[in-house]
């Protein structure tokens, strides 16, 4: 362990620092117009980009940072999710491409929370999401005029998606499973009647994405029924379906876009925590393994010329939005640059044995000088994510101290096949603090980490398995850090946003009264008397996915028991996508980990 490094100058604070491109599109009928969510200003905010000249120009002044949003397909407007303090509860809202007043689109509706708009090809139909106390609710739009609820569900819906031409909504529904395998249901957007609807038995159908060609009906999903996503075209009026032949290339697979012409869609490989990207002759059904550089690939794109934009990211760099070339995937050029950072440490994959017996896989790096090493162990937040070869400052800066950093793709995880991810469902938190617990042992055995020297962290999910794990485990871990977690299961359904409450019933199979036992033996707040070691929580004010009160009572129960515990409450929703803030969120990290190590 180094000595502790605060100065305004540290090479840590560089990384933090680093504006970094999250996504990037460009207008589906005018290229010249596009989107991108940065940082560049110090947090993130949605910006129109002149594709031509590369200006950007920032449209929305969200004071909690704006993450999502779409840009019209003519490039005339921009969408986005209008909330308070981050809350993630409000309206969605268009602002003209230069810039001017928010135009609510839904003044008509409640407040309601999502995380999903969109509009179709041509740019005469927008669809949108609105979730509430009643259930999850699918509203168009048609040019000027009022929303038309097209489909109501108490459970989980994802989408819409629609065609190019606006004819048709296709939504993901979990209503015959109950659970987070889905059906994919096609419906008329003019009569709101059900054109055609795809299940398989034991597996979810998702990610739709239509054909752009008008009049073509097609659209690329995944199923699950062969143990991971696998893509195949269906056409919803006539019932077609038929498989992308990838039989010898194994993992999971999601169509991230068509070609103009639907002659080709781009894929990208996840499999093992890895990215690959194929481009798939539909016609021919031929695939091409694109020799592109290793990282992370998401938002990727056919863009005309020959050319393949999508944005880039690895251990040493932030994301960037790059040009591949579409035959071959080589690196043609940067078109909207990231920040420059210092040097970091790489990153390698590791397997190993979890208690249960499965194999699970995770990454480590280690700083300079023999081990073993004061170790973080930190977890991602989902649980359906996966840890994979991201940009990843906090991990550096723990690594500058001295620190060896492990974090654990733990079950539940994606990419590793669909029983794997499944294997938590009812039972949340079982599988993944074993884990950890093997992740500890093998840590140690190898003389990576020291025995008594080994702290957990990790946000939203990743918040919750450093609350349950340090009372599960208590005798492993020097102390914990927890952003945005959950603490309480049962006290957060009552606050969270209807979407989650949907969410964690899909997850429990049922609501906290419905599974009473699941969700008390799932709470970090039930093992608060087994706690031995020294916890620090940052939680959001305006949380509605983490809600506040659970963890006031999380934090009550524990001082009443004397246990060590301190919370820091900052003021915006579901963690911080502000640079400074960020920063001072590692500093507290650091100075709590100094404090518990001596």
């Amino acid at each position: 362990m180094k000595e502790l490094n605060l100065s305004p100058d540290a090479i840590w604070r560089q990384r933090f620092l680093a504006t970094g491109i999250l996504w990037a599109v460009v207008a589906q009928q005018n290229p010249k117009r596009g989107l991108v969510c940065t940082n560049k200003d110090g947090i993130y905010q949605l910006y129109a980009w002149d594709v031509t000249t590369n200006e950007l120009i920032q449209v929305t002044n969200q004071p909690a940072g704006a993450v999502s949003g779409i840009i019209s397909s003519d490039g005339n407007f921009i969408y986005f999710m209008k909330d308070d303090g981050g809350n993630e509860i409000g309206h969605f809202v268009r602002v003209p491409f230069s810039g001017g007043a928010a135009e609510d689109i839904s003044p008509e509706l409640p407040l309601y929370s999502s995380f999903s708009i969109s509009q179709n090809r041509l740019g005469n139909v927008v669809g949108f999401l609105a979730n509430g106390e009643d259930g999850f609710k699918l509203y168009i739009k048609a040019g000027d005029s009022a929303p038309k609820l097209l489909h109501h569900s108490e459970s989980i819906v994802q989408g819409p998606y629609l065609s190019s031409d606006g004819k048709i909504a296709a939504l993901c529904s979990s209503e015959r499973t109950k659970n987070m395998d889905y059906s994919l249901v096609a419906l008329s957007t003019e009569t709101g009647e059900q054109v055609n609807e795809i299940w398989d038995e034991k597996a979810s159908i998702e990610s739709p994405l239509f054909s752009p060609v008008r009049g073509d009906a097609r659209l690329v999903c995944t199923t699950s029924q062969s143990g991971f996503e696998r893509p195949f075209i269906w056409n919803p009026v006539t019932g077609e379906r038929v498989h992308l032949q990838l039989d010898e290339i194994p993992g999971s697979f999601l169509a991230q876009a068509w070609s103009a012409d639907a002659e080709q869609i781009l894929l990208c490989q996840i499999y093992q925590a890895q990215y690959q990207l194929y481009r798939y002759e539909v016609a021919a059904h031929k695939v091409t393994r694109l020799e592109h550089p290793l990282g992370v690939y998401t938002e990727g794109y056919f863009a005309g010329d020959h050319e393949i934009w999508t944005t880039w990211e690895d251990p040493a760099h932030p994301s960037s939005l790059i040009a591949l070339d579409e035959k071959t995937g080589e690196f043609k050029r940067t078109l909207l640059k990231a920040g420059d950072t210092p040097d970091g440490k790489p990153f390698r994959s590791i397997s190993l044995v979890s208690e249960n017996g499965d194999a699970i896989q995770g990454w480590l790096a280690v700083p300079d000088g023999e081990g073993p090493f004061p170790t973080i162990l930190h977890t991602h937040g989902g649980p359906t994510a996966v840890m994979s070869t991201y940009f990843f400052p906090g991990a550096q800066c723990w690594l500058d101290h001295g620190f060896a950093v492990f974090t654990v793709n733990y079950h539940g995880s994606v990419t590793f096949g669909k029983s794997f991810e499944k294997s938590i469902w009812g039972n949340l938190g079982d599988l993944e603090v074993q884990d950890m617990a093997a992740s500890y042992k093998w840590l140690v055995e190898n003389k990576i980490a020291r025995p008594d020297e080994v702290l957990l962290t990790g946000g939203s999910y990743g918040g919750y398995l450093t609350l349950l794990a340090i009372g599960r485990y208590p005798e492993l871990w020097a102390g914990g850090m927890a952003e945005v977690a959950i603490a309480d299961w049962k006290t957060m359904y009552e606050d969270e946003a209807e979407s989650l409450r949907g969410y964690q019933r899909a997850l429990f199979g049922g609501a906290p009264d419905e599974v009473p036992e699941a969700t008390r033996k799932s709470s970090p707040i039930t093992y608060a008397e087994q706690i031995k070691a020294p916890l620090m929580v940052i939680q959001g004010e305006n949380d509605t996915r983490c809600p506040a009160r659970q963890m006031k009572g999380y934090e009550e129960k524990l001082k009443s028991l004397g246990k060590q515990i301190e919370v820091h409450w900052f003021t915006a929703g579901h963690g911080s996508r502000a640079q400074d803030q960020r920063i001072r969120h590692q500093e507290k990290m650091l100075n709590f980990v100094y404090r518990v190590l001596g």
